[in-house]
C-alpha cells in the first residue's frame, strides 16, 4: 500500500520542521562549544567542569548531525518517490513506524536485524 498524497505531505511537513529544529540546535551547540574555550587560569575543578561541558557539547553535536542526516535522507527519498520503502529489502515500512519515526529508512524486520548485528547498514538506523 503506497502512501497517499495527504499522508505523504504530512510526513514531509514533520520532516521539514525536524530539519529546521536540528539545524538551529546544531548552530546553538556550535556556538556554545566556541564559548567553552579552556582557560589556563581556571583551577583544576573548573577545568574538569569545562572539559565535561565540551565533551557533552561534542556528543550532542555529533548526535544532532547524525539525526539531521537521517532527516535529509528521508526528504531525498520523498523526492525520489521511494519514501516509505525499506532501503534494505524494499518492503513497505509500516504506518505506525513511520508515524513514530518518520525519518526511518528501514522496516521493523530489517531494523531488528541491524540491532542484532545481522545486517550491515550505512549511517545510523532509526
Amino acid at each position: 500500500m503506497a502512501l497517499n498524497f495527504r499522508t505523504l505531505r504530512e510526513y514531509e511537513k514533520r520532516l521539514v520542521q525536524q530539519r529546521r529544529l536540528l539545524e538551529r540546535s546544531a548552530l546553538a551547540t556550535a556556538e556554545q562549544g566556541r564559548e567553552a574555550v579552556a582557560d589556563d587560569a581556571l583551577d583544576p575543578a573548573d577545568r574538569a567542569v569545562r572539559s565535561y561541558e565540551k565533551e557533552f557539547l561534542f556528543t550532542r553535536g555529533t548526535h544532532e548531525h547524525g539525526q539531521l542526516a537521517l532527516v535529509k535522507s528521508a526528504l531525498e527519498r520523498m523526492q525520489e518517490g521511494t519514501y516509505g520503502e525499506c532501503v534494505e529489502c524494499g518492503n513497505e515500512i509500516g504506518a505506525k513506524r513511520l508515524e513514530a519515526v518518520p525519518w526511518t529508512a528501514y522496516c521493523i524486520a530489517c531494523q531488528e536485524k541491524i540491532e542484532r548485528g545481522e545486517l550491515e547498514h550505512v549511517g545510523r538506523a532509526a
